[in-house]
């Protein structure tokens, strides 16, 4: 038998056994190898996992039917990534070795860049001895004059390669842009597969500092901006989609404001917008400020500025956060220009609404008084069938028959019980509805962070399709009081939100 048949008996042996093939000697790293030696201890017939990780992978010789990359491909680019961040290449040749791994990067399929992520996840981690050993001095010295040097070598060691990895992807042109789209991409990956948890938490690490609200310009962008930053406005819409060039020329007339926060090595796209809309009293509807044929508002008349859309459009940054500097900035702007601007809302939606009210509807039911729960029911159309229903059977009928007549809540007069029963439902989430510490609503859950507090509820303040589906049509105005936002802040911390008085009268 000549020595390339053995390779391939011992190979197709292993594969066949549910092992990895030999591993590639003298040419791995000892916790490699390592991987490979309990991989080759299984016993014969016996599986093992279906997702290898990188440190088996690189150790094999064959592929398996779920892996994108063979195990010499993945080689291959395991030595371009650490090649990139070879000490002994300076910033400039470590940025042109980055360029062209993204370069491959931008041609590869999504499986492929999937395994991009793990070796950038599994194999550019802090040297466990090195961080293990750091510690131990740290724990030693603490109390003594060497503390203070020693936390700074336990900082030093726990500080990746993961890191540096990332530092050299920006120090080409258009590497802050590649890692964005990266890790918008890994981010739905994230969350199914732990092994990517390193990366993902590295790269949000990193994005925090780059993205420093220190370093980004705020502009302001009207109908005379280039078209292509127009065109980014329409992609980028999260909250109320814009239809045609007249809605979005509509938005950006002389009585509304729109701003963007832009980072320098992203000039030509906002992170984060802001449309605002010059009134002279508090918005309750979104339907006039998207009125096309609506005329501007007197200027000279304005006292109020409602913020009527907040959107973010970088996915890759999630878990950066712009919005409480941007209002800010925005309120600094405004009232530069317009003195006579004294109170500063938004009007905004409740997305988490209807998907939570479904769920609760039965407990909230319950907790009205007979009376009220009489009412209510009285003034809705009988259920075929419901005569005679009582007991559980009751319940269920008498709330379906609810869930049933609130799919033309919009229809509703102001004087309806049922209306009123959504209304305090809606104050119930908004204020008392949390989750791991924090408003369950994601928009409450912004505004309310920033230092607003709940203003008012309003009924069909979003006819749309999206709002019906949202939240029944209703959408509440954040009111940011400028002389007690840090007092709203302090409030949401001990685990209350601050709400006006109105809506606090109709907790259950």
């Amino acid at each position: 038998m000549t020595a390339a048949t053995d390779w391939f008996t011992r190979g197709v042996r292993s594969l066949r056994a549910g092992k990895s093939a030999p591993s590639v000697p003298n040419r791995l790293p000892a916790h490699v190898n390592t991987a490979q030696a309990a991989i080759d201890s299984v016993a014969p017939g016996v599986q093992t996992p279906v997702n290898r990780s990188t440190h088996e992978r690189l150790a094999a010789t064959l592929r398996r039917d779920a892996e994108a990359l063979s195990p010499r491909v993945l080689r291959r680019t395991w030595v371009e990534l650490k090649a990139i961040v070879d000490p002994r290449v300076s910033e400039v040749e470590g940025g042109r070795r980055a360029k062209a791994l993204a370069h491959w990067y931008a041609s590869a399929t999504l499986d492929e860049r999937r395994d991009t992520w793990l070796l950038m996840s599994e194999q550019f981690m802090a040297d466990p001895q090195v961080e293990q050993k750091a510690h131990a001095q740290l724990l030693t010295a603490v109390g003594t004059p060497d503390e203070a040097e020693a936390q700074v070598q336990y900082r030093r060691a726990t500080v990746s390669p993961r890191r540096r990895l990332l530092q050299r992807f920006s120090a080409y042109p258009g590497g802050i842009r590649f890692l964005v789209d990266l890790r918008a991409d890994m981010l739905t990956h994230a969350k199914a597969d732990k092994r990517l948890r390193a990366l993902d938490v590295e790269m949000e690490y990193m994005f925090s500092t780059w993205f420093d609200v220190g370093f980004l310009d705020l502009r302001r962008i009207s109908w005379d901006s280039p078209a292509s930053m127009l065109e980014k406005l329409i992609q980028y819409e999260a909250v109320h989609d814009i239809k045609s060039w007249a809605d979005l020329k509509n938005r950006l007339d002389s009585d509304r404001r729109c701003y963007g926060f832009f980072h320098p090595r992203l000039p030509d796209e906002p992170l984060i917008f802001v449309e605002v809309a010059m009134q002279s009293e508090l918005a309750h509807s979104i339907t006039p400020l998207l009125d096309e044929a609506a005329e501007p508002v007197d200027l000279k008349k304005a006292s109020t500025a409602i913020f009527y859309s907040i959107s973010n459009t970088q996915s890759g940054l999630r878990g950066v956060s712009f919005g409480d500097s941007l209002i800010k900035r925005v309120v600094e702007t405004l009232k530069a220009e317009f003195p006579r601007l004294s109170t500063f809302a938004t009007l905004s939606p409740i997305p988490g609404f209807r998907s939570w009210w479904v769920k609760q509807a039965a407990g909230l039911l319950a907790q009205l008084s007979e009376r009220d729960r009489a009412a209510l029911l009285a003034s809705l159309p009988a259920a075929d069938g419901a005569d005679g229903a009582d007991g559980a059977d009751g319940a269920d009928t008498e709330l379906q028959r609810v869930l049933a007549a609130a799919e033309h809540a919009q229809a509703l007069e102001e004087a309806a019980p049922l209306r009123h029963f959504m209304l305090r439902c809606a104050a119930q989430y908004l204020g008392r509805a949390w989750h791991d510490s924090k408003p369950l609503d994601p928009v409450a859950r912004f505004h309310l962070g920033n230092g607003a507090r709940v203003e008012c509820l309003n009924w069909a303040g979003d006819p749309s399709v999206k709002g019906q589906r949202q939240s029944y049509g209703l959408m509440v105005n954040y009111l940011y009081d400028l002389k007690r936002l840090d007092k709203h802040r302090d409030l949401l911390a001990q685990g209350k939100v601050p709400m006006s008085s109105r809506l606090e009268g109709l907790y259950f």
